[in-house]
């Protein structure tokens, strides 16, 4: 695949590297209020919503499962997002797409909710699945808000501006999840969590 590709022609006009051009990234991204809610969302999202921490104690507290089904966990995510994948071509028929991406950020907080309720395996299963579906749904259309309304000269800054946050936002979340099952349970850290997504 990587040997059929076309190569992809630098713009005209090519900066070098370093601090300048991130600060021209991030002035260009002050004035796109657009942009600035894509990455937003995509915060909010891990931050809040984002319980992957806590999958051991959930099999383990909650479910009262083998750990040895922790690995589903993970699995059901995967599989959420390969399904989304499959038929992702369809997309390009939405027109708002950034009401798409809002709609889809609320249904990957309703999924972390419906898991944080979840009484069985399959049911927790079934519920990770779903949010993670839908994260893939608001990914696909925050990527696009991204390179459509990105000029060339400037996507790479952007791009990097999109890596930092898709890089810091499940860490955050992880800490956040784990920091209030501490002092309050993982089921309601879980739970407040893809409440507080939503919100």
């Amino acid at each position: 695949a990587l040997a059929g590709m076309r190569p992809s022609p630098p713009t005209a006009e090519r900066a070098s590297a370093g601090w300048s051009t991130i600060v021209e990234g991030l002035r260009f991204l002050r004035g796109k209020q657009v942009l600035q809610g894509t990455f937003w969302i995509d915060l909010n999202a891990m931050i809040f919503g984002l319980p992957v921490a806590l999958y051991p104690a959930f099999v383990i507290d909650v479910l009262d499962a083998s750990p040895a089904v922790v690995g589903l966990l993970y699995s059901a995510e995967a599989l959420g997002a390969l399904l989304v994948a499959l038929v992702s071509g369809r997309a390009k028929h939405v027109r708002r797409q950034g009401l798409v991406t809002i709609v889809a950020c609320v249904c990957w907080g309703a999924g972390i909710v419906g898991f944080g309720f979840a009484g069985s395996l399959w049911v927790a299963l079934t519920f990770l699945m779903l949010a993670s579906a839908s994260d893939m749904v608001s990914g696909l259309y925050r990527d696009a808000i991204l390179k459509t309304v990105t000029p060339d000269e400037m996507r790479g800054r952007l791009e990097g501006i999109s890596l930092a946050v898709v890089g810091t936002g499940p860490s955050l979340g992880n800490a956040e999840a784990g920091l209030l099952a501490s002092v309050t349970g993982v089921r309601f850290s879980i739970v407040s969590g893809g409440v507080a997504c939503i919100l």
